[in-house]
């Protein structure tokens, strides 16, 4: 953070402790009502209309492609729903895939690993199966399927962001370090760049595109949280639990760190503004859930083993074999 900027951030600390009783409470959060199985149905719908109009696939092909998308993200789904995550969502984004949300108060580096691997690791052993299969009863539908499984489950698998292989490997090494993160980010947006240029899927460009602009927003992000770090404001925690003076004073990091965006509002003056709802999303996005490192290194050897094994050992047992 800048030295002014951190100048401003005492200074309202300062006028902070001095009123604190004036001070007015934080904005209440209220639960997304909206219904996300209604929303997800419509872009599963837009996701097959673009695939055929921009890629004229049969729609045996594109059910095809949306099955296995949708068996991917449900075995994240429910992994997340096993080990008791709140408020679990699945949307789909038209072209690009899909996701899934949820929340949980303490995260678990054990439990994370296994939704994490959740979602690619069923599809690539049905498409595995599918395969084996194919080669002795031949049928070029489940021929189709098979490759589909494979090709999708693998690529999620390559070691980049923000595939599941990308996202197992932050979680079990670089989850707590902030520096080899955006390295690692760095090195990700450019292989996807790159496979974007080989594979001429230019609409997949959108996602390494996407991933600038959100680590421009997250090193902003951890500048905050440095100097949450020197005043000794607690910022791992949930939102609910936030003090409403910490409140105040993450906001004023926020409206001073992205000036720009937040240029109607004045820092230092604990008063709503007409902005309110997205300053409260901000300042819950530098907040961090509490996340346990509960893998010991025989663990992460061995969750590490078995991910080479279905991203290179797989693949070149099945290569072998085919041949």
């Amino acid at each position: 953070m800048e030295e002014n900027n951190q100048q401003s951030f005492q200074t309202d600390q300062n006028n902070f402790d001095s009123e604190v009783k004036s001070i007015l409470p934080k904005p209440i959060v209220e639960q997304d009502k909206k219904n996300w199985v209604r929303k997800s149905l419509i872009s599963l719908a837009i996701y097959a209309f673009l695939f055929y109009v921009i890629f004229n696939q049969d729609l045996i092909n594109i059910a095809a492609v949306l099955v296995v998308l949708m068996i991917h993200e449900f075995g994240h789904f429910f992994a997340m729903k096993f080990f008791n995550y709140h408020n679990v969502k699945l949307f789909v984004l038209p072209l690009l895939g899909a996701y899934v949300t949820g929340k949980k108060s303490v995260v678990s580096q054990k439990q994370m690993s296994i939704i994490i691997l959740a979602g690619p690791l069923p599809g690539i052993i049905i498409g595995t199966v599918l395969l084996f299969y194919n080669l002795m009863n031949p049928n070029e539908r489940v021929e189709m399927l098979a490759n589909i499984f494979l090709i999708i489950n693998f690529f999620n698998l390559l070691p980049f962001m923000p595939l599941d292989g990308g996202r197992l490997l932050e979680t079990l090494f670089i989850k707590q370090n902030h520096i080899i993160r955006v390295v690692f980010s760095i090195i990700s947006i450019i292989v996807l760049v790159i496979l974007a240029i080989t594979l001429k899927s230019f609409i997949f460009l959108i996602i390494p595109v996407t991933m600038i602009f959100d680590l421009i927003y997250e090193i902003k992000n951890n500048n905050i949280r440095e100097f949450l770090n020197q005043e000794r404001i607690n910022y791992i925690c949930n939102y609910n639990e936030l003090p409403d003076k910490d409140y105040w004073i993450i906001r004023d990091g926020v409206i001073l760190s992205f000036s720009r965006r937040y240029s109607m509002v004045q820092a230092g003056v604990a008063k709503y503004s007409i902005v309110e709802g997205s300053l409260v999303q901000h300042v819950i996005s530098i907040l961090q859930t509490p996340f346990i490192n509960d893998i010991k290194l025989f663990g992460k050897m061995f969750v590490t083993t078995l991910y080479l094994f279905f991203l290179i050992g797989l693949p070149i047992i099945i290569y072998m074999y085919l041949l």
